[in-house]
């Protein structure tokens, strides 16, 4: 009897840092089937951020390069200008990305940079301490805000995929989520096409991934699944945003 499933080529041996229910390591499988099946390995360039995926140089077997907090965007800006030929793809969190690299993410798709963003948002500061994030929803709870956020003083959670899809410079713009065989099935599709279009040479791409912090959600793996689908959802609706024509 054949294989039917094994490590993807791209992801190394290592165990990884993550803790019990985390969905990065999903995720980075899904990544790293993606370069496989596109055969683009030796070229791709991914760049780690400063949070729970610092280490993720670790786990991917391709090129990988270390940013400062939330400015992967720039460092895969000049990574892609200055060699083209390669295929770059920036790995962040909601803290990393949608805080202090707000205004990094939004120029770089502004200018239609021709790289490639996964974006994981749990709603929460995840390696820092469970800080409130820009993603964090109303009333949850964090280590800076132990009664909940209060959006009266903190205003609502930023839909970073909404916000993209309105630029009107072309980019491929999605949001998917890591909580089911289904989701997960659909966002590896959506992952594959993002650096299809990279390939191409098209635009821009930018997959958000909803995901699980149980550690710092408070929840045991399977209550972090749910309270994701009830919670998250209803708020960060799935599908793509924007489609190049």
């Amino acid at each position: 009897m054949g294989k039917s499933f094994s490590t993807p080529k791209s992801l190394s041996d290592n165990y990884t840092h993550y803790c019990p229910g985390c969905t990065h390591g999903i995720a980075h499988r899904l990544v790293a089937q993606a370069i496989d099946e596109l055969g683009i390995a030796g070229r791709t360039v991914g760049i780690a951020p400063v949070g729970c995926a610092v280490l993720a140089y670790n786990y991917f077997t391709c090129d990988f390069q270390e940013a400062a907090h939330g400015r992967a965007p720039a460092m895969a800006t000049g990574i892609k200008r200055v060699r083209p030929d390669l295929i770059v793809f920036t790995y962040q969190g909601d803290g990393d990305l949608a805080s202090i690299g707000m205004g990094e993410i939004i120029h770089a798709a502004n200018r239609g940079e021709k790289f490639t963003t996964i974006f994981i948002n749990n709603a929460i500061y995840g390696m820092t301490g469970g800080q409130m994030a820009p993603t964090t929803m109303p009333g949850q709870r964090a280590t800076t805000a132990p009664a909940g956020r209060d959006t009266d003083q903190t205003g609502m959670p930023i839909r970073m995929a909404n916000l993209l899809k309105e630029l009107v410079t072309p980019g491929y713009i999605t949001r998917q989520a890591l909580l089911n065989p289904k989701q997960i099935n659909k966002a590896k599709k959506a992952i594959k096409k993002a650096f299809e279009y990279q390939v191409e040479g098209k635009c821009f791409s930018f997959v958000e991934l909803i995901s699980t912090c149980p550690t710092n959600w408070g929840l045991t793996p399977v209550d972090a699944l749910k309270w994701a689908e009830d919670t998250l959802l209803p708020y960060y609706e799935l599908g793509d945003y924007k489609v190049p024509e």
